[in-house]
């Protein structure tokens, strides 16, 4: 169980807005994290409120964007994407427009579950998913190897996932 603390916390949003988020609100956003199928009925019990009072709180941050959405988590290997990659991209530039123009490629490549911007160097991380070696090794000479203003890549194998989707420590 997590220790909440009493204070009310003051954050903004990605639109600048600031919303407060209190000892239930976090109760609420940790309930949610373990179980983001939970009833409103069952949440206000979990969290000790009422329905009405607990169903405005899930609104308000929704609408604070304090939670982005609802999804089922799947098992890769389960849906036969039995390999995971980690690739590493460096780029040939980095101003505005390559920047762009690389991350709109990333967007029609499906098998990016997960793509990173990072400082230094290398300039980007992608999880790469594929059903086997042989799919990786296509998607990577037909897909990633033509990436614009791409002057490296690098990968690695993974060879098993230690955390995965952890919950945010709220």
């Amino acid at each position: 169980m997590l220790g909440y603390a009493s204070k009310v916390i003051c954050l903004k949003n990605k639109l600048g807005r600031i919303f407060r988020l209190d000892r239930i609100d976090r109760k609420i956003l940790a309930e949610l994290q373990k179980n983001g199928r939970l009833s409103v009925t069952e949440l206000a019990e979990r969290v000790g409120l009422s329905l009405s009072p607990c169903h405005r709180r899930v609104r308000s941050l929704e609408e604070a964007g304090a939670i982005q959405g609802y999804r089922a988590q799947l098992d890769p290997a389960t849906l036969g994407f039995n390999f995971s990659s980690i690739v590493f991209v460096t780029m040939r530039e980095g101003d505005r427009n390559a920047v762009a123009a690389f991350e709109a490629a990333l967007i029609d490549i499906p098998q990016i579950v997960d793509a990173q911007r990072l400082f230094g160097e290398p300039d980007y991380l992608l999880h790469v998913v594929a059903r086997d070696l042989p799919a990786f090794q296509k998607l990577y000479d037909e897909s990633l190897s033509g990436l614009p203003n791409v002057q490296r890549l690098t990968s690695t194998l993974v060879m098993k996932r230690v955390i995965q989707d952890r919950e945010l420590p709220l």
